[in-house]
């Protein structure tokens, strides 16, 4: 799936572990981030860099005055190809819309590699004025300005506020907008501007402790107002007058507008850019790739290189594409086949692994009617499944090859290498119960739990993943056993609209969430009726626990709630962890600057720092 907006996690699922299937709050290979507060340490193994004061800083590295060369480097996320200069709709919220955009359009911040947030200073600045009501205040570059000479001012962020749910305004699918994110919903009241204005300001309804990355980039207001037959100031005048008549003419456009589904852009004039490299004059070549040129107008550092291809190849290509020089920078799927083929490659190849805030887990489904809900086999058959799960024998023998530290994972919001945290969780939230396959007890709960057996078990992932299909092999070794009938369900289809996964064809779903910094993003995966809740679950304690941890701005209290969703969460059995993902990064070794990331971004989140060694 995709880099889907601030606040939700993104499953990973697909065949690349940090690829995203095709849809809004989730994403590929399971998708959604966990949620990893500001505390946040850094992932061990990522790479750093030597920051202004010789320290290790995982933020960009300050390359001076850049002069862009006219060299050519490529990258593929997939065979997905670009089609959304608005990355921002239910449908063209995905990881290859958002890898271009992050190129095309600035922001505020970025991700580092362990999740840190690093504020654009040169794109202007933030500031929370006061915690109670949450106040922040936003203040653009008087340089920065859109590549067809027209300022980035507060008209295009309240663009972005009206198009993303106003509950003010009666919502934003009342005014006919279709977003995958609900910022809005945060931020109730019409944000404190002026038209042409080059500062803004946000009220939130809530303390929302993510709201620091709640706010970025923005789409350009001018253009979508004149394609909806309006001038630039009128539509900012209408949201900030809550005119809905007006403010209507422009869904439409912000819709579909910015989509091209026939992979070519007719109109140059609606793509204007905020960013390093721009889709004006770019070279698209359908289901081959899409090269993307320096932006001349670009206010900020230059990028290193001209000319920047996202080639749409399929997954399983890339290691014969990167040993061939079709594409000098890949992502793989982390797998001690793809790591040996690459490390066999010679001195012209360099890799990079690390930790990554991606983790895999196998979700119940408690739907009427599946063997894991209340009203069959309940908790009963739910601690059975989890009895006979060898989550130690898949980590040893798929995960630690990779990276030998690699551990099985007991929680959810925390990760094992946030080692002081984790540890501090995880005493208070599990004690080891299904840390070790215990068959006989297994066979025991599946009595209590009053079932039949053999209990046909459909485990459903995205397929083909080799790596899935393995660890599919494992638990049917284990767990046919204790009386299951493990049925390996891997679907091409199952991220899809309307596939397996959504409509709750399974028993049991194995994906990944993708996360970054986030604090809250997991409510939507645990909450009763969660956008990212596919599996049905529902408990008033971790909703409640919810609810006050995305209301409070105090660590404290942020830590104490986590410990109470996890401890439930294992009470109950929402689901199994299993492991943090290993990250596996391949490249041309003569390229300077690519770094892998531990978070959601990808290895290109940096792409415009990519120079080959003269």
């Amino acid at each position: 799936m995709a880099v889907v907006a601030a606040g939700a996690l993104a499953l990973a699922g697909c065949t690349s572990d940090t690829g995203t299937p095709d849809s809004t709050t989730t994403a590929g290979e399971g998708g959604g981030g966990t949620d990893q507060g500001s505390e946040t340490s850094g992932a061990e193994g990522s790479d750093t860099t030597e920051g202004a004061g010789g320290e290790e800083s995982s933020a960009k590295v300050d390359l001076g005055d850049v002069v862009t060369n006219d060299d050519t480097i490529s990258f593929s996320t997939g065979s997905e190809q670009y089609n959304a200069y608005n990355g921002d709709t239910s449908a063209t919220n995905s990881t290859y819309n958002a890898t271009v955009n992050a190129q095309v359009n600035s922001g505020f911040w970025y991700w580092g590699t362990d999740g840190t947030v690093y504020p654009n200073e040169w794109f202007g600045s933030y500031e929370k004025t006061s915690d109670d009501p949450l106040t922040v205040e936003y203040t653009i570059s008087d340089e920065a300005v859109w590549s067809d000479g027209t300022p980035v001012s507060a008209n295009d962020y309240l663009l972005s506020w009206v198009s993303t749910n106003p509950e003010a305004l009666g919502g934003a699918k009342g005014l006919g907008f279709d977003p995958v994110s609900d910022m809005a919903t945060y931020v109730q009241d019409t944000p404190q501007a002026e038209v042409d204005g080059k500062t803004f300001t946000l009220v939130y309804a809530d303390p929302n402790p993510d709201w620091e990355i709640m706010v970025s980039g923005a789409l350009p207001a001018h253009v979508a107002a004149k394609q909806s037959g309006l001038e630039p100031g009128e539509l900012a005048q209408a949201i900030l007058d809550g005119d809905t008549d007006t403010i209507k003419k422009v869904s439409k456009f912000w819709n579909t507008g910015w989509v091209f589904n026939d992979y070519q852009i007719k109109d140059e004039s609606i793509v204007p850019s905020s960013g390093p490299y721009t889709l004006e004059g770019a070279v698209w070549e359908k289901d081959l790739s899409l090269g993307l040129v320096p932006n001349e107008d670009f206010w900020g550092t230059p990028p290193a290189t001209g000319n920047l291809v996202f080639k749409f190849a399929a997954p399983e290509t890339h290691v014969q594409a990167l040993q061939n020089g079709d594409i000098n920078v890949i992502e793989p799927q982390a797998t001690v086949d793809t790591v040996d083929q690459i490390k066999n490659m010679g001195d012209t190849v360099a890799l990079q692994t690390g930790n990554e805030m991606t983790w895999e887990h196998l979700d119940f489904n408690f739907a009427e009617g599946s063997v894991f809900s209340e009203d069959k086999g309940g908790l009963a058959a739910r601690e059975a499944f989890a009895m006979c799960v060898p989550r130690q024998q898949i980590v040893q023998n798929l995960i630690q090859p990779i990276n030998p530290d690699a551990v099985v994972m007991n929680l959810r919001e925390v990760f094992p290498f946030q080692t002081e945290k984790y540890n501090e969780v995880l005493s208070a939230a599990y004690s080891g119960q299904y840390d070790e396959v215990d068959i006989e007890g297994a066979k025991a709960k599946l009595a209590d739990a009053g079932v039949e057996t053999p209990v046909d078990v459909r485990i459903g992932y995205s397929a083909p993943n080799q790596r899935r299909t393995d660890e599919v092999t494992t638990i049917k070794s284990s767990c046919d056993e204790a009386g299951f009938n493990i049925i390996d369900a891997g679907d091409p289809t199952f991220f899809q609209s309307g596939g397996p996964l959504e409509v709750g064809d399974w028993e049991v779903a194995l994906f990944a969430w993708a996360g970054s910094g986030q604090i809250a993003s997991g409510r939507p995966i645990y909450s009763t009726d969660g956008t990212q809740n596919f599996g049905g679950y529902s408990n008033a304690d971790v909703d409640a626990a919810w609810k006050t941890l995305s209301t409070s701005l105090d660590p404290a209290v942020q830590l104490e709630q986590t410990k109470i969703i996890e401890k439930t969460l294992w009470d109950t059995l929402y689901g199994i962890p299993v492991f943090a993902h290993p990250g596996v990064v391949g490249y041309d070794a003569s390229i300077e600057n690519v770094r892998h990331t531990a978070v959601q971004t990808g290895v290109s989140w940096n792409a415009e720092q990519w120079v080959r060694a003269q």
